[in-house]
């Protein structure tokens, strides 16, 4: 399809002449916009016209003099690639007018003229309706652009009785511009979104697969060798540091030490009295009353080596520390201490977690629960990542619980779910999410990267790519949102392309009120 259409830039105040200084470089001019993606027919004044063509590599943008058979009409052909949006640096490019009956007219270049910029020395010979393209052969790929019909006049007089139409209410951005700046448009189109509601939460170890090792007791932490690193893996029983206890009044290690060894003296001396007494009972020169009472002086004595032992025990270990040892196998997460420091009873020493598998506690407001339904996956974006990360269950992750209890202060239900594989590992614990949670099956609908949105006092807003340069801002009612994703109720059709980066600068020209050079090659 082929729109004709003519726009001039109109920019910002001083504030937008400087944001956008960098990127002009020519005097001011007029420029087009089109409608929906495919080949777009652009008129910035009587005589010249414009179009956009997106292929699968490139995006092609021309501007030529109307055509006049006999008369030269250069063809100013800018290209950028599709991966990346900036200027094609190398390509040979020809334009091609065909006619039933008629051998083609080829025009054609085998460089740049500068990146991204190619002149093509456009002379028809005869007047008549064609069909254009442009051919580009790079090094990687080559491509086709269709451009649809156009038509060589005979004479300039009749290219003049023919005028295009004028649409002052666009907004431009050139393509110089674009290619300095991280720039890009997608197509709009349909794609499989799952109800959702939204939710905030954080990352937590897996109860399952951790372990606070805290202070018994008050006292000193001593190394046990290498002392422990935060990210160090560590296994079950493996042997982290000593707590060398505080004991209460005047006791201490030695005396511990001396008692129990008086203690297993004594038991000694009582045991070896013990069977002195019942020998001489066997043969008659004793009564029987006098080892009864030795054999309870044994057991007492038994009982008190047992007490004393089981003092020196509570502190016992290598150094006379209480040995802390590994209670899961995993992976440090948390090291709150270090080699003599003294900490209070019940302190957190080491915090170990099998970041293999995470939860993700997810808070719920109570005025979506009637959408919630059953929830059958979730998708979650920490702050600052570039793109979210989806549980799916059955390949990385599982719905653990859906809570029964409205938290009374915040007005939540707690929704769980276990994230495993190599994402969690990545993960911190206990860092805050923004998340949906999916209920439903998917069905197709037509939906944006969420990135493509501007929020403006509440309004959802995109800006159209309607031409090569031209941009027309368009307020969207929008619906579900899955992951990076958003369905479009509303502002949208297939196949138009939206800018998915650098909006704001878009944002700028469509505020702004006073002109500015457009960086445009001539």
């Amino acid at each position: 399809m082929t729109h004709r259409k003519h726009h001039r830039l109109v920019w910002g105040s001083l504030l937008a002449a400087a944001a956008l200084s960098l990127l002009s470089g020519c005097d001011d001019h007029g420029h087009p916009h089109n409608g929906a993606a495919g080949a777009h027919a652009e008129q910035p004044g009587p005589g010249v016209e414009k179009l956009t063509n997106f292929s699968q590599h490139t995006a092609l943008f021309v501007e030529f003099p109307r055509l006049v058979a006999g008369q030269a009409s250069p063809f100013l052909v800018r290209l950028s690639t599709l991966t990346d949006f900036k200027a094609l640096a190398a390509a040979s490019v020809s334009a091609h007018l065909s006619s039933p009956g008629q051998p083609d007219l080829v025009f054609a270049v085998d460089s740049a003229s500068q990146p991204g910029i190619f002149r093509l020395p456009v002379k028809p010979v005869q007047a008549g309706d064609y069909e254009l393209r442009i051919e580009v052969k790079t090094a990687a790929f080559s491509v086709t652009h269709l451009l649809g019909p156009v038509t060589v006049f005979a004479d300039p007089q009749a290219a003049a009785a023919d005028p295009l139409p004028h649409d002052d209410d666009a907004i431009t951005f050139t393509k110089e511009q674009q290619w300095k700046v991280d720039f890009a448009s997608a197509e709009v189109g349909l794609r499989p979104i799952r109800a959702a509601v939204a939710a905030t939460g954080n990352v937590r170890a897996n109860p399952q697969g951790e372990a606070l090792l805290s202070a018994a007791a008050t006292g000193r932490i001593q190394a046990a060798g290498s002392f422990p690193q935060l990210g160090q893996t560590v296994q079950k029983g493996q042997l982290l540091a000593y707590l060398v206890p505080r004991l209460g009044g005047d006791t201490d290690l030695a005396s511990l030490r001396a008692a129990a060894r008086a203690a297993e003296v004594e038991k000694a001396l009582a045991d070896q009295e013990l069977a002195r007494l019942e020998q001489l009972y066997r043969e008659g020169a004793l009564a029987q009353q006098r080892v009864l009472n030795a054999r309870a002086s044994a057991a007492l004595r038994a009982s008190a080596q047992d007490a004393a032992q089981q003092r020196l025990g509570q502190f016992g270990g290598a150094s006379g520390g209480v040995p802390i040892r590994a209670a899961q196998s995993g992976t440090l997460v948390d090291v709150r201490v270090a080699p003599g420091a003294f900490v209070q009873e019940g302190a957190l020493l080491f915090h170990i977690a099998d970041r293999r598998s995470l939860w993700l506690e997810l808070r719920v407001a109570e005025s979506d629960l009637a959408r919630l339904g059953q929830p059958v996956g979730a998708s979650f974006r920490v702050a600052g990542a570039s793109e979210g990360i989806e549980i799916v269950p059955g390949q990385n992750g599982r719905l653990v619980a859906v809570g029964g209890v409205i938290d009374p202060i915040s007005r939540t239900l707690p929704v769980v779910f276990e994230l495993s594989g190599a994402s969690s590992s990545a993960l911190p614990i206990g860092i805050a999410v923004q998340a949906q949670v999916f209920s439903g099956q998917a069905a197709p609908v037509l939906a944006i990267a969420a990135d493509s949105v501007i929020d403006e006092n509440g309004l959802s807003v995109v800006f159209v790519q309607t031409g090569g340069e031209s941009f027309e801002r368009r307020t969207l009612r929008l619906g579900a949102r899955e992951g990076d994703w958003v369905e479009v109720l509303d502002g949208l059709q297939p196949g138009q392309r939206v800018v998915s980066r650098g909006a704001w600068l878009i944002k700028l020209a469509a505020t702004g009120a006073a002109a500015i050079g457009h960086g445009h090659a001539h």
